[in-house]
């Protein structure tokens, strides 16, 4: 059990950091979306480029943060029901969840995604819309983002064994910690600081 937990801890690092990455794809959309916005407005013109990127990214940002949301236990759950539970209780159904409806949504969604990326890498397949992009890049996330998710409902399904054995603390109760947002938010800061020094 000892290796399995340290694998799910590898798997909490690796989640860990691509959703303090993946933060970034939000800003970047929603600067493209300003600067899109001011040129239409002043010059009337525009690209669905600009429009497209901007869908991209907020696919990348949804897809690639599934894993970093359940690693923090931010999916929703039908807390009405599950809150009255016992803790006991509350550990058989997250394990019964992500065994039998997580993991294999998963498997199956990686089993048709990756064909689906493949195919329009191999074919080059571009948008429809004038002055449209590529569309394998966008493609590209799905398969990435439920491998991700995938590996981080492995390491949760680990870590609710072991607490059910008594091996590890409550792995659902939450540790106060900031939040993507705050730390966004501090990173741009220290960036502004560095600059100002420069």
């Amino acid at each position: 059990m000892q290796a399995l937990l340290k694998l799910s801890r590898a798997i909490d690092w690796l989640n860990g950091i691509v959703g303090r990455w993946v933060i970034w794809l939000i800003l970047a959309s929603t600067v493209i979306s300003g600067v899109n916005a001011s040129v239409r407005k002043a010059f009337n013109t525009s690209s669905n480029a600009y429009l497209e990127v901007q869908w991209y990214l907020f696919a990348a940002a949804f897809l690639l943060a599934a894993g970093y949301t359940l690693l923090h236990g931010e999916h929703v759950k039908i807390d009405v029901f599950y809150s009255r539970f016992s803790r006991r209780t509350q550990n058989w159904i997250d394990i019964f969840g992500f065994t039998l409806f997580l993991l294999p949504v998963a498997i199956a969604v990686l089993w048709y995604g990756i064909p689906f990326f493949l195919q329009g890498w191999r074919s080059g397949e571009m948008s429809s819309n004038a002055g449209g992009l590529i569309r394998w890049p966008v493609y590209l996330m799905m398969p990435l983002g439920f491998a991700l998710l995938l590996l981080q409902g492995v390491s949760e399904l680990v870590k609710r064994i072991a607490f059910g054995m008594g091996l590890i603390p409550d792995p659902a109760v939450k540790k106060t910690e900031k939040t993507a947002e705050e730390e966004l938010a501090e990173e741009i800061r220290r960036l502004a600081e560095r600059k100002d020094k420069a």
